[in-house]
């Protein structure tokens, strides 16, 4: 019988109970198994294991399954060190080891690049380096956004969405973010039950605790603390009371360890948008510092900071690795949010150029130039793929009158773009500028082998592939790709880094 008749013959149905080996993993983590063709894929099953699973959405060919039982564990399987890991959208995989994680990780960024890049799987090998490891994967984000809101008895929950939903699962710590989360949710929450504050409501729009968004500076050890509030009064400040007896809880989060800022974000807007732009502060300092690869950045709560700066800096040592600078050097840093890369490697450049399309961003990245004595970067606001391009070709025109055209064609050309990938516009006006070397650092390995083509055809040779695992016990994996342009004479000598 052929596959093809038994995939039509199977009649597996909704609520059909199934016991399946687990024998591979997706992109999004999930357990693959197989029974006569059919694919059924289930969340929390773990390469190895031999589950039941009860169907919850049949298609043709494939269906998805929720994880009834573990009959046989998987060696690789361990337990879960949160207790609501299952629940909670946040890490997809905590039921795998670690090792393993690595190893996925690894396959998943080999597998885009190879298949949807459509590069060859010897040669992607050949240039593909070992993940950067996590040595102490628990409590790495500088980072937590909690949503607030009401069960179904009407009490005040904080703690984290279930997966692809806005349900809360009520808890005030989280294994992957930092200690005092549970302290500082603790006392928010016990001021709203206590003085009746209420929290906002999606549905009619009345409440007005939204969320509470906290960050701390590792090496500062400062704390910051901002509340977004539906908050529809008047001019705001230090002397207003945007929720009730806010002097109380302001005294009482005040005595955290390691407490720098107190304040509030104002979003009286119906979206999945967490911040407001109208930010207020109400204790302390309107920034927390944090120190990256050896630069001061001052952060405040809109501003964009990499939430694991234990993986950043191995990941900007990387980056700055495959740049192979040398103090002359002229670079471009495209998608620079507040210049954590541009500044790093300004140190050991040229001239370096950031462009970032946020304002706010933008001037972030301009202070914390002056704030580290850094003198030979220049910023633009805007998107890449219309800075770029306009500043190409206004460059080229003044070339013939005397620029020594350094800027026009970089040594250098380092991109960081969301996980939508870089623009096409962008990618074609970097192949316009001939830069010696393209240093790509990817959150999203599917735009990355999407772009790598483009580049590749375009003139440029993969030289070097290196994952990071940023966010331990999740699916993301972030990536930095060295490509240099296709010259007989062009070799880059490349330390590959095992130890990091």
């Amino acid at each position: 019988m052929s596959g093809k008749k038994d995939i039509a013959t199977a009649g597996y149905k909704k609520d059909d109970v199934l016991t399946v080996d687990i024998t591979d993993i997706g992109n999004d983590g999930e357990g693959i198994g197989k029974i006569n063709g059919y694919t059924l894929f289930i969340k929390d099953a773990v390469i190895g294991d031999k589950v039941k699973v009860k169907i919850m959405k049949a298609k043709k060919n494939y269906a998805y399954a929720h994880l009834e039982e573990v009959i046989e564990p998987s060696k690789h399987r361990i337990a879960p060190k949160c207790p609501v890991a299952r629940q909670c959208g946040g890490c997809q995989i905590q039921s795998m080891s670690y090792e393993r994680q690595l190893e996925f990780k690894q396959n998943k960024v080999r597998n885009n690049i190879v298949r949807l890049g459509g590069f060859d799987a010897e040669f992607v090998d050949s240039v593909m380096n070992p993940i950067i490891r996590m040595d102490e994967p628990w409590e790495y984000r500088n980072k937590a956004q909690f949503p607030v809101g009401c069960d179904k008895e009407g009490k005040v929950v904080t703690g984290f969405y279930a997966g692809r939903s806005h349900n809360i699962i009520p808890m005030t710590s989280c294994c992957i973010g930092v200690k005092e989360n549970e302290e500082i949710m603790e006392i928010i929450r016990s001021h709203m039950v206590d003085n009746r504050v209420r929290p906002y409501d999606e549905v009619s729009g009345k409440g007005l605790v939204r969320h509470v968004l906290i960050r701390k500076g590792f090496t500062s050890g400062e704390i910051m603390v901002c509340l977004v509030i539906n908050y529809r009064a008047g001019d705001g400040g230090a002397s207003v009371e945007y929720i009730a007896a806010q002097k109380g809880l302001v005294e009482k989060l005040s005595k955290v360890k390691g407490m720098s800022s107190i304040s509030v974000s104002i979003n009286t807007e119906k979206t999945n948008v967490i911040m407001g732009l109208e930010v207020h502060t109400v204790w302390g300092k309107d920034t927390i510092s944090d120190t990256l690869c050896g630069l001061k950045f001052e952060i405040s709560p809109l501003s964009f900071y990499q939430v694991n700066p234990v993986q950043t800096k191995k990941l900007y040592e990387q980056a700055i690795e495959y740049a192979a600078l040398s103090g002359k050097e002229t670079v471009w840093d495209l998608y620079c949010g507040i210049g954590t890369i541009t500044l790093s490697m300004a140190k050991t450049a040229g001239r370096v150029y950031g462009i970032e399309v946020i304002p706010e961003a933008i001037e972030d990245a301009k202070r914390n130039a002056g704030r580290n004595g850094i003198t030979n970067a220049e910023f633009y606001c805007g998107k890449a793929e219309e800075v770029l391009p306009e500043f190409y070709e206004k460059k080229r025109k003044t070339v013939s009158g005397g620029d020594d055209g350094s800027s026009l064609h970089p040594d250098v050309i380092v991109v960081d773009p969301p996980r939508k990938g870089c623009d096409l516009v962008c990618l074609e006006t970097m192949l316009k500028m001939q830069p010696e070397r393209i240093v790509y650092v990817s959150c999203d390995s599917a735009t990355l082998a999407r772009d790598l083509r483009i580049l590749a055809d375009g003139g440029y040779s993969l030289k070097a592939i290196r994952p990071c695992d940023m966010f331990p016990w999740t699916v993301h994996v972030e990536t930095v790709v060295l490509l240099s342009q296709q010259k007989p004479d062009d070799h880059i000598k490349l330390c590959a880094r095992n130890q990091i």
